[in-house]
């Protein structure tokens, strides 16, 4: 099957009351906007702050690894899906599953969809293509001290075993870095940003592709969008002291969602004990037995005289 690892969606607890979460079945989606833009730089290249000015500039939203992280977990298990059938040849993931994981989407970028180039360009030949770059060795260190650290954190992986939205997300981004950057990210890491970016510029005719950094902000952007450059600055977001104390929040909070569900849990096993303690209390009678002449008693073995 091409979603095997959708179709194993759970219900979302009622007791996940501390995080935001959505709980989307995009295997029900279909494409609502065209797909406009492609952003296909790896993360950490200025992608979160491309992601606002695209919405600043009147996109209908762009996807961002935060969308499955952080807003809709469930999309985590397509990406799942989306991985196997890319680098492991189980099931298939065409424009009919992008359409489904993608449809309310003008946009899209960051990882892993940075992963799917090829694919992405294939689904959606019309689009445009943005290549986010940065000197590759900020980004290395830049990605060592979030999202890979992410991905290793002990203290993400102990709550992946006990909270709804961790257990989808955590899987999907250490399968990320297995597969993308070939389970090597600290040794391989850089090579592979070089070759992701010339791939891209050997999938992309040049009037279709910017190649953007974010410092140069609207002017080459909105350029190549044919859009009206704002007035407001250029956005800058989601720095490495943000990502730490933002993914160390929602470990917390992921923690306080499985703790209530505990205690529900062991709250309705201590109400069905109460009631099936007092039930055998209140009802409980002593067996009865036909009178008789020289009766032996059932519970003392006496004989008893009417």
């Amino acid at each position: 099957m091409s979603l095997c690892n959708a179709n194993k969606l759970r219900h979302q607890p009622w007791t996940d009351i501390f995080t935001g979460d959505s709980c989307i079945d995009r295997r029900k989606c279909r494409r609502t906007v065209p797909m406009k833009v492609l952003a296909l730089g790896v993360g950490r290249t200025g992608t979160a702050s491309l992601r606002t000015a695209l919405h600043q500039l009147g996109y209908i939203k762009t996807y961002h690894m935060m969308s499955a992280s952080i807003e809709n977990p469930p999309d985590c298990l397509m990406w799942l899906d989306a991985l196997a059938a890319k680098y492991d040849g189980v099931g298939k993931f065409g424009r009919r599953e992008w359409d489904q994981l993608l449809g309310d989407c003008q946009a899209v970028c960051d990882w892993p969809a940075c992963a799917f180039a090829k694919e992405l360009i294939e689904a959606y030949p019309n689009a445009k293509v943005i290549l986010t770059t940065r000197d590759v060795d900020s980004w290395h260190t830049s990605t060592m001290k979030t999202v890979y650290w992410r991905a290793t954190d002990v203290e993400h992986k102990f709550v992946s075993n006990f909270s709804w939205a961790a257990s989808m997300y955590y899987p999907m981004i250490n399968k990320f870095f297995a597969t993308f950057f070939h389970n090597d990210f600290p040794n391989q890491g850089k090579q592979i940003y070089r070759e992701h970016l010339a791939e891209v510029r050997s999938l992309v005719p040049p009037e279709r592709l910017l190649e953007f950094n974010v410092k140069d902000g609207w002017e080459p952007l909105c350029e190549f969008l044919g859009e009206e450059i704002p007035e407001n600055p250029f956005p800058r977001s989601n720095d490495i002291a943000n990502f730490i104390e933002r993914s160390r929040r929602r470990n917390r909070r992921q923690m306080l969602n499985a703790v209530l569900q505990l205690f529900t849990v062991v709250l309705k096993l201590l109400i069905i004990f109460f009631i099936g303690h007092y039930a055998l209390r209140r009802f409980d009678v002593v067996p009865k037995f036909p009178a008789a002449l020289n009766e032996t008693s059932f519970w003392t073995g006496r004989t008893t005289t009417c």
